[in-house]
C-alpha cells in the first residue's frame, strides 16, 4: 500500500478522527488483526455475532497502526458511518493514484477462476511486480484489500472477481476498470442464486462492459456465452481455447500418468510447448486463458507459456499427494459445482493407479436442479470411478445417480473410516465438495 496519513485516509473516506492523526499507514489492509503487519490498517466490521472493533487491541500487537470502523477504538481511528463503502473508496483512491504505471487484470468466470488467477499471476510476475487475488478472496470485500497491497512499484494487478447477484461484477468494475478483462465460463456456480444461466452470463459480462476505454476482453473461443460477449465491447478481443479458431489454441494435448497435460499453444504466427506440473486436462484452457492475457499485457509468447509451470495453485485445489500406504490423494476439496466436479472426475480418471474411488459431498446453491445436478454427477461419477462415496445426507443423490457403485456415509467422520479401512496402495482417491461440506478434513485425515 502507498503510505497515507490518517488525516489523508479520512478526507478520501469522509470519516472523522479519533485520536493521533498524524499516524501513517505504511502497510496493507487488513480484516483479521492476527493478519496485520508493521504499519497495517485494521478494518473493523460489527457483525451479528462477533464486533470487529473488539480486536483493535489484538491488531495493534500484530502490528496494525490504525483503524478504519465505524467507531472509536483504543488504536487511532478513521471513524465512518460504512466501513465498507469507506474501504472501497480507500481502494479506488490508491489505485487511481498508481494507474498511469499499472496495468489492471479482471478476472471471472463460473469455474477455474482462482486457479487461472494464480498461472496469470506466475505469467505476469515474468514482466514485472506483479499482486493478485489471495485465494478465492474475491468478493466485495476480497477486491478492495487486494487493489489496497498495489504500492508505486507494481506494474500488473490481477483481480479475481466473483458474483452471486446480477450487478455484483458492475460494482467491482466501479472501483477500478479493467485494462484487460478474462472471462473464462458460464456455468452453474450459484445457479440457485443466479435463477438461470442467461444471468449468470449477464453477470460475467459485466466485466467486458466495465473495461477501460481501449481495453482487451479475453474470451473463451470453447463457450459459446462468453464468445458472444466480443458484442459488449469495441475494444480488441482476444480469444483462447482449444477451438481451431481460437487466437491462443491449446493444441496436440495429452496427459502423464498422474493426469499433468502438455500441449502446444499455437497463435496466428507463433507457438511454444507447454507442460504442466498441475492435474487435469482443464488446466490447458487456464493455461490458455492466462497465456492469452499475458500477451494482452505485452508479455512474449515463450514467456507465457513458460511460466503457468512455475505457479503454485491456492490449496485445496487439484493437489496431488502420495499417502503412507501407497494411495494417491486428489484434494479438490475447496468447493465445487457439477461442471467443476465433472473435471475433477476426469482428472481422477486419467490418473494411473489401481482402484479409483470418488470421495464427493453437497454441491450448494444450485437451486431447484439441485437433487437432479446432484443425481446427474453420481452417474458420471460411475462412469469415472470405480467407488463413489457419497457423503452426508445432501449428496444421497449422488448415491443414487452412482448405483451400485455407491458407498454412502453419513458424515466425514464416516468416510474417513471407511477410506481407511478399505484403501490399499494404487488406490486413486478424488476429494470434491462445496465448501460448506468441509471435505478438506476427509482430505487431511487421510495426509
Amino acid at each position: 500500500m502507498i503510505p497515507l496519513s490518517l488525516g489523508e485516509i479520512a478526507a478520501v473516506v469522509d470519516g472523522t478522527i479519533s485520536g493521533d492523526g498524524s499516524v501513517t499507514v505504511t502497510a496493507p489492509a487488513v480484516l483479521d488483526g492476527r493478519q496485520a503487519e508493521q504499519g497495517s490498517l485494521f478494518v473493523a466490521f460489527t457483525g451479528e455475532h462477533v464486533d470487529g472493533h473488539d480486536y483493535a487491541e489484538q491488531a495493534g500487537r500484530a502490528g496494525a497502526v490504525a483503524v478504519l470502523g465505524s467507531r472509536p477504538t483504543p488504536l487511532p481511528t478513521v471513524v465512518v458511518e460504512d466501513a465498507q463503502a469507506a474501504l472501497q473508496a480507500l481502494a479506488a483512491h490508491v489505485v487511481g493514484r498508481l494507474r498511469d504505471g499499472l496495468t489492471v487484470v479482471g478476472l471471472t468466470g463460473s469455474q477455474g477462476k482462482t486457479s487461472t488467477k494464480d498461472l496469470l499471476a506466475a505469467v505476469l510476475s515474468s514482466t514485472g511486480p506483479t499482486i493478485a487475488t489471495a485465494g478465492s478472496f474475491n468478493n466485495e470485500l476480497g477486491v478492495p484489500l487486494t487493489m489496497l497491497r498495489a504500492d508505486a512499484a507494481t506494474r500488473f494487478l490481477v483481480l479475481e472477481m466473483g458474483a452471486r447477484h446480477v450487478g455484483d461484477i458492475a460494482e467491482l468494475t466501479g472501483l477500478v476498470a479493467p485494462d484487460i478483462a478474462v472471462v473464462l465460463n458460464v456455468g452453474q456456480a450459484h445457479l440457485g442464486e443466479f435463477g438461470s444461466r442467461a444471468a449468470i452470463a449477464k453477470t460475467k459480462g459485466e466485466l467486458v462492459q466495465g473495461l477501460a476505454p481501449g481495453g482487451t476482453a479475453v474470451l473463451n473461443a470453447d463457450d459459446p456465452r462468453v464468445a458472444a460477449m466480443r458484442s459488449l465491447t469495441d475494444g480488441p478481443v482476444l480469444t483462447f481455447g482449444r477451438a481451431f479458431h481460437a487466437d491462443v489454441r491449446v493444441h496436440g494435448l495429452a496427459l502423464d500418468r498422474l493426469g499433468r497435460p502438455s500441449f502446444t499453444l499455437r497463435t496466428a504466427d507463433a507457438s511454444a510447448p507447454v507442460a504442466l506440473p498441475h492435474v487435469g486436462a482443464h488446466q490447458a484452457l487456464n493455461a490458455s486463458a492466462a497465456a492469452a492475457a499475458g500477451l494482452a499485457a505485452g508479455v512474449p509468447l515463450d514467456m507465457a507459456a513458460a511460466m503457468p509451470a512455475t505457479a503454485s495453485l491456492s490449496k485445496w485445489r487439484m493437489e496431488l499427494r502420495h499417502l503412507a500406504g501407497g494411495a494417491t490423494l486428489l484434494n479438490d476439496s475447496y468447493n465445487a459445482n457439477p461442471d467443476s466436479t465433472r473435471a475433477a472426475l476426469d482428472a481422477l480418471a486419467a490418473i494411473e493407479g489401481g482402484r479409483r474411488i470418488a470421495v464427493l459431498g453437497e454441491m450448494l446453491e444450485l437451486g431447484d436442479d439441485s437433487e437432479a445436478e446432484h443425481r446427474a454427477v453420481g452417474e458420471y461419477a460411475a462412469s469415472r470411478a470405480d467407488v463413489v462415496v457419497a457423503v452426508g445426507e445432501a449428496a444421497l443423490s449422488v448415491a443414487d445417480g452412482a448405483g451400485e457403485q455407491a458407498v454412502v456415509a453419513a458424515d466425514n467422520d464416516a468416510a474417513v473410516d471407511w477410506l481407511r479401512n478399505h484403501l490399499a496402495a494404487g488406490d486413486v482417491v478424488l476429494v470434491k465438495a462445496s465448501r460448506g461440506a468441509r471435505l478438506d478434513e476427509v482430505a487431511a485425515a487421510l495426509a
